[in-house]
């Protein structure tokens, strides 16, 4: 990852759908009645949501019963084209509120409540890339979570 110095533009509402419908266009896919439902359900979370968390209020919106695995694999697709990050220590998802800029997340999460702070900090996860690749690994993706107590509950 190159560093960025730039502001992000987080969106929110109907502009973070125009932006991730966007940015799964870029990237070749189509922007399906089901993919917008998955994306608009994961963004109303306020922490990390699980892929049956989010089949359950899709189906609920739609009226009828969603299959985890479906969510799973349009999950995995968003992910890859960066409209959504995974917290691998929770097996759940968060929509990236910056579709349109790449880098590697970092999370803090808390064990008090469940919130999931996202960082960007390129300098951190260059680190770990830089690091990996002087052993000899061709790294895809870093991976860096820290569990804790978020401000609010440690107030």
């Amino acid at each position: 990852m190159a560093d960025h110095d730039h502001k992000h533009h987080h969106h929110e509402g109907t502009e973070l759908r125009v932006a991730a419908k966007k940015r799964m266009q870029a990237e070749g896919e189509q922007w399906t009645a089901m993919r917008e439902s998955v994306f608009e359900a994961l963004a109303t979370f306020d922490q990390p949501a699980s892929a049956y968390d989010i089949a359950e209020k899709v189906g609920q919106a739609r009226g009828k019963r969603v299959a985890a695995n479906s969510v799973y694999r349009i999950l995995d697709l968003f992910v890859n084209a960066n409209l959504a990050a995974r917290v691998e220590s929770a097996n759940a998802y968060v929509a990236n509120a910056h579709p349109d800029c790449l880098h590697d997340c970092i999370f803090l999460i808390c064990d008090d409540c469940g919130k999931a702070t996202h960082l960007d900090d390129d300098y951190l996860s260059g680190g770990v890339r830089d690091a990996a690749k002087g052993a000899g690994f061709v790294p895809k993706r870093p991976v860096i979570e820290v569990r804790g107590t978020c401000g609010d509950c440690a107030d």
